[in-house]
Formats: C-alpha cells, structure tokens, sequence
C-alpha cells in the first residue's frame, strides 16, 4: 500500500507541485528560470507524508536547498521535518530517488553558500532580514 502524500498547504506551490507532477517536471522543473526540485519529507509529528516544490543548485552529485523560508525568522517546516527524519525522497524532473538530508556544517557551509547566491542571488537579501543562520542542505542519494 502506498502512503499519501501531502502537497503543500500554501496554494501557489501546491499548483507548482501538481504541474511538476503532472509533467514529470517538464512544467515545473524550471520556477522563473530557476531549477527546482520537489522534496518529500515525513511531518515531525504527525508522520506524514509532506511534498514541496524548491530551488536546487549542485554540488558534484549532490543537490544543495536553502532553508530561507523568505528571509522569515523560523526555519520553513520542511527543513524542520528532516531535521527529525533525514531519509526524504527527491524528483529532478522525471527521475525519483530516495535520498539523506543533512545541514552543511559551519567549515562547509560558506562555499555552498556562495554557490547557492550565485544560483539564486536573493538569498543573500533573505539572510539580511533575518538573525537566524540560514541553513545550507545537502541531500546525497541513497
């Protein structure tokens, strides 16, 4: 039996995610011009299943997000729910794989920034309106 899942409750991404899906990413794998992937993780306390449309950059063959949640002053609930479960499922266009999220550490998170900025360059504004360290995450298959 396969679980549901549940879109993102905020209506524009929740429309962006059943284009993507509907498509295999080729209405949706691009968000303005950007890459973006969609993230499924598990709700830290309800258990389920919870999907989301993001940018993504690369790092060799790894797949870097930014928990900016708009430069808000509360980490966005899909980084909280991997914080509490890392093992999260991934889509990049047609392909699905499972894959661990984890937070770039301190000595690696300045270089994945800057790649992230140059990638979407409003991050770095985001971080300006904010006190907490956006994180950097890394997702690596599994």
């Amino acid at each position: 039996m396969t679980e549901t899942i549940e879109d993102s409750p905020v209506g524009w991404v929740a429309s962006h995610v059943r284009r993507y899906l509907e498509t295999d990413g080729a209405d949706g794998g691009k968000y303005h011009g950007y890459d973006a992937l969609l993230l499924t993780t598990r709700g830290r306390r309800s258990g389920t299943l919870r999907r989301t449309a993001l940018i993504y950059g690369r790092d060799g063959d790894r797949y870097l997000l930014v928990a900016s949640n708009g430069g808000a002053e509360r980490h966005p609930n899909w980084y909280l729910n991997l914080c509490a479960d890392p093992e999260v499922r991934v889509q990049v266009g047609a392909e699905r794989f499972p894959a661990r999220a984890r937070t770039a550490t301190a000595a690696g998170r300045p270089r994945l920034w800057e790649l992230m900025t140059e990638v979407f360059p409003t991050y770095a504004r985001y971080q300006q309106q904010t006190d907490r360290e956006i994180p950097v995450v890394i997702l690596g298959r599994v």
